[in-house]
């Protein structure tokens, strides 16, 4: 097993299971054609992009850790309204 997995699957510091969840089971829908998961992908690059930008200006501010918790991030999009992405 590959020591990034437990990392990667850790919803405190990857927010876009969901999404990277998504894309891999589209490509195993369409027997890996990714024409067809064009929409998946872009969700999914939308949702690091966003999360990226929210971790840079916390390390800016100085807020730790850099990336917000599980719990705290459902709270910043229950107050957003939803996914802004």
């Amino acid at each position: 097993m590959d020591r990034n997995v437990p990392r990667v699957r850790n919803q405190d510091r990857n927010p876009c299971i969901e999404e990277s969840d998504a894309s891999q089971k589209c490509l195993d829908a369409y027997n890996y054609d990714k024409s067809m998961c064009s929409e998946y992908f872009q969700q999914y690059k939308s949702c690091r992009k966003y999360w990226h930008t929210i971790m840079l200006q916390r390390r800016r501010d100085g807020v730790k850790p850099d990336m917000p918790a599980a719990a705290e991030r459902q709270e910043m999009l229950a107050a957003a309204g939803g996914k802004p992405y």
